[in-house]
């Protein structure tokens, strides 16, 4: 008896094991399943249309950490599925309708996502082509036009990326595109979001060629939008605040700062995200470091701890150039210094370390000087800070312009025999610059090197409250800032 009954106690621990391995091997494959499902919803462009002149990549600490820069890019292709949400009239080939810098401090703490007018007027530099050759510079383009060169169904998302990090003087780190079938998915996918719509709004709005209002498809108030009405409320122009592409981005914004919320506050649990990573992945084209479920997951887990007060969003400086948009310098060019310099737009420190105290700059008074300012390096703006220097001292800065050559080591001031003494006194703004006398009349900074070093490692000048106070929190009034002229 006492031997059957060990017998059968070892056939049940048997059968209990089989079980267990059974369930086991059912949920790894369960989970195998998934990820080749991600894997394979997943799209990626071709590195090697990625320019051959970028930006450095960003330093990490002693603790592995480092700033982390993603293009945000919404494609307003109507191929495919596409076509049934936007209309056809533009035809398949791929053009960016929305594109956001989103950048990520050091201390995974703080985030500020930049949008940046499809308008606006750019240099665009070469990009690869589909025949394998290289486009040519393209000064004061239009920059949504970046994204369809080489006129593809898919568009052009390095080519956007090689404009923003020439823009920016920032690394992109990942660029990610999702197009139109994609955004309505993924708004489905989270049931919704919460939005403020400011006015009522009538078919006529959001088609205005219709010839007359139409009947109401989205009452003011507060409103669960998904799928194609969500789409249609971030697209739209008519009807709403300013009637402008860029006070649509503040629609886009506050949009986002609603989805992010939704997420965040329901919780990054596998359930909550399975779906959210499927629809979004259907319709994601991305750069070849996340070409992977696990690899975009990984992604995603990372910003997790950044709270929503801490997630701004801002447009990047502009104006109305005629019927298009300037981006207006410095102002943009102290914008993405203050990112490169790891301050958040209210001027905190999001390095995750305590930075040092700066040099004071020596007194130096230029009144009734004129300066001429030269950059004698690649760095991109590197003049417009040189005529900064100056201006604070009160120098008259008559040009800041590139140098003959780009590979001045050492900065150098230029200065005629009558003007020796002026050259001496400003010699005192840049250290370790050299002095040489010319056949000139005036007086001549050529920025070399040395300089730009200084200039990547000094803290930017604080922000004008007229630029910050566009900026919306994720957490902000959802009925805030929908347009310009609204507080």
């Amino acid at each position: 008896m006492g031997v059957r009954g060990v017998k059968r106690e070892r056939s049940r621990k048997k059968i209990v094991i089989a079980v267990i391995a059974s369930l086991a091997v059912v949920i790894v494959g369960a989970a195998g399943a998934i990820y080749l499902k991600l894997n394979a919803n997943i799209s990626t462009f071709d590195a090697s249309g990625l320019s051959k002149n970028r930006p450095a990549e960003a330093k990490a600490d002693a603790n592995g950490d480092k700033p982390v820069n993603i293009l945000l890019i919404g494609s307003d292709s109507r191929a495919g599925a596409n076509g049934k949400l936007g209309g056809s009239a533009a035809g398949p080939i791929g053009r960016s309708d929305t594109t956001i810098l989103l950048h990520v401090y050091p201390d995974h703490k703080h985030a500020v996502g930049i949008s940046i007018p499809r308008d606006s007027l750019v240099d665009i530099p070469p990009c690869l082509l589909p025949d394998g050759t290289w486009s040519a510079d393209k000064p004061q383009a239009m920059f949504n036009s970046a994204f369809s060169t080489g006129d593809t169904a898919k568009g052009n998302p390095a080519c956007t990326q090689n404009t923003v990090e020439k823009l920016a003087g920032m690394r992109i780190d990942h660029t990610l595109v999702i197009d139109f079938a994609g955004f309505a998915s993924m708004t489905s996918a989270v049931h919704g979001v919460e939005v403020c719509v400011p006015n009522n709004i009538y078919q006529g709005d959001l088609n205005p060629n219709l010839g007359h209002r139409g009947n109401l498809v989205l009452p003011a108030g507060m409103q669960n939008l998904s799928g194609r009405k969500a789409l249609d409320y971030v697209r739209m122009r008519h009807g709403i605040g300013d009637n402008s592409d860029v006070g649509r981005m503040m629609r886009q914004q506050a949009f986002l700062s609603a989805l992010i919320a939704k997420v965040k506050n329901g919780g990054m649990s596998l359930t909550n995200m399975l779906p959210l990573a499927n629809a979004v992945t259907k319709s994601l084209t991305v750069d070849p470091a996340l070409d992977s479920g696990l690899k975009l997951a990984k992604f995603g887990l990372s910003m997790q701890n950044i709270d929503l007060k801490n997630i701004k969003f801002i447009t990047a400086p502009w104006r109305y150039v005629g019927a298009r948009i300037d981006l207006v310098h410095p102002d943009v060019d102290n914008l993405f210094d203050t990112l490169k310099a790891n301050q958040t737009l209210d001027g905190v420190n999001a390095s995750g370390k305590v930075t040092p105290k700066p040099t004071p700059t020596p007194t130096v008074d230029g009144t009734g000087v004129q300066v001429g300012v030269y950059n004698g390096t690649t760095m991109t703006g590197l003049a417009g800070k040189g005529a900064d220097k100056l201006t604070a001292s009160h120098y008259t800065v008559t040009t800041t312009t590139t140098a003959r050559s780009q590979d001045h080591a050492t900065t150098l001031i230029e200065y005629g025999a009558a003007d020796q003494a002026q050259a001496k006194a400003l010699a005192g703004l840049f250290p370790g610059s050299q002095l040489e006398q010319l056949n000139i009349s005036g007086i001549n900074v050529v920025l070399g090197q040395d300089y730009a070093k200084a200039a990547a490692t000094a803290p930017p000048k604080p922000l004008p409250k007229s630029l910050t106070q566009q900026a919306r929190s994720a957490d902000a009034n959802p009925c805030s800032k929908l347009s310009y002229g609204q507080s």
